[in-house]
């Protein structure tokens, strides 16, 4: 059990504000714990608006527990890099990131629980600071504990991550490079989807640069300022060129069941310890190469 006694330089602070400072715990995280009677004042339950008093004690008398649901499961991963705070992980192509309805095992967090013990946030998505597709493969971070998981958010949400995809997208693009700068939201036609669109919807900038052109496809890198659900593929399909094999995006000939051609091939950022600059670069799968090749050799 951790207690905190406030003083003259703590007082007059929200309960959530002053642990948020003065633990490893994330915001969130915190919020979770005193709704459930975890963070006491005075041996007291208190809401998270609670403002702190001269004297205060503040007991944190237990910890999340990891949902009931959620188990180890001995999958592969594809460990790029691991250290006490951080673990970046080649995602392949068909894995989940974390459990959901309808897919509660055999996802990166069943594999992530299996491998190690120590992730953030120990709710249904422990470890998870950031998503990708199911079908689109590459470098994800992993937060393994609550100091970490907020340094990286926070970098998140100031666009500092550095994030770089490869994508294979139909037609021809004539520009070098470009941005899309296009709100996203739900689709009003299609719940499940995500569009362009000025209603409920919040900003996405996506840059794009040229690699390779083909007879009738180009190949592009993708750097993102935002992280919207769909947001690149909403995006090149907004401007024309959706990405080849999407079976949700842009109605175009489905090649096979590998799934939508895009890789995030590379994750950059501030490591939470150290405060150095970390990146890290992968290669498509092979099953990506196999389609490339075949519009290389059209």
């Amino acid at each position: 059990m951790n207690n905190f006694i406030i003083n003259e330089n703590s007082e007059n602070l929200r309960i959530d504000q002053f642990l948020t400072q003065n633990t490893e715990y994330s915001r969130s995280k915190i919020n979770k714990m005193i709704k459930e009677g975890l963070i006491l004042v005075n041996n007291k339950k208190v809401k998270a608006s609670y403002i702190t008093r001269l004297n205060d004690e503040i007991s944190i008398v237990g910890e999340l527990k990891v949902t009931e649901s959620l188990k180890g499961e001995n999958i592969p991963l594809d460990i790029v890099y691991e250290d006490n705070d951080v673990i970046i992980v080649n995602k392949p192509s068909s894995m989940v990131v974390h459990p959901a309805n309808g897919n509660y095992s055999g996802t990166l967090v069943n594999a992530l629980i299996n491998h190690t013990k120590y992730l953030s946030n120990n709710d249904d998505r422990p470890g998870i600071v950031h998503r990708i597709d199911k079908d689109t493969s590459g470098l994800l971070m992993v937060a393994k504990n609550d100091k970490a998981h907020t340094c990286l958010s926070e970098q998140l949400s100031k666009h500092e991550i550095t994030r770089k995809y490869l994508a294979l997208v139909w037609g021809i693009i004539n520009h070098d490079t470009g941005t899309i700068d296009a709100p996203i939201g739900r689709d009003k036609k299609d719940r499940q989807k995500m569009a362009v669109t000025d209603e409920n919807s919040k900003e996405a900038i996506t840059h794009f640069k040229v690699l390779e052109r083909y007879k009738n496809a180009t190949l592009i890198e993708l750097k993102l300022d935002t992280g919207r659900t769909h947001q690149i593929r909403v995006h090149l399909n907004y401007i024309g060129h959706p990405l080849v094999n999407d079976p949700v995006y842009g109605h175009r000939k489905i090649i096979n069941d590998f799934g939508q051609m895009l890789h995030a091939k590379t994750i950059g950022f501030i490591h939470p310890t150290s405060k150095k600059y970390m990146e890290f670069s992968v290669q498509p799968p092979e099953e990506f190469n196999q389609i490339l090749e075949q519009f290389k050799t059209q």
